[in-house]
């Protein structure tokens, strides 16, 4: 069992910063693959990051070379660097843990899942 807690969501100004974190819970973190998701308002939950214990780390095209996914195994945190923010990158984020080492694009791979931080990303 893993719980899922997401901080750092904000509002903040087009060409901005902001840093995910998303504390876990539960002796077995490092042996999770760790993922990202965001949804925006009508839109389905879009895969956004994702880290394997091996370190191997996976992004969707819209944010490679803007967003960086990072995890801390000794104190069991994930994060999200989110820089040069854009409007589109407006949505509700959340974080995500996979006990399988495929699929770390695919929603349903996952099987824990944290309640969610807003981010706004104003023009």
């Amino acid at each position: 069992q893993v719980q899922l807690v997401e901080s750092g969501g904000g509002l903040v100004q087009a060409g901005g910063s902001l840093r995910l974190s998303c504390a876990a819970s539960g002796r077995t973190f490092s042996s999770y693959t760790m993922g990202w998701f965001r949804q925006a308002p009508g839109k389905e939950r879009e895969f956004v990051a994702a880290v394997k214990n091996s370190g191997s780390t996976y992004y969707v095209e819209s944010v490679k070379g803007r967003f960086t996914i990072s995890r801390d195994n000794a104190n069991n945190i994930l994060y999200l660097q989110m820089n040069y923010l854009k409007s589109e990158d407006t949505a509700v984020y959340y974080c995500a843990a996979s006990s399988l080492l495929t699929g770390v694009t695919v929603r349903g791979q996952y099987n824990y899942w944290g309640q969610g931080t807003q981010v706004t990303v104003s023009s």
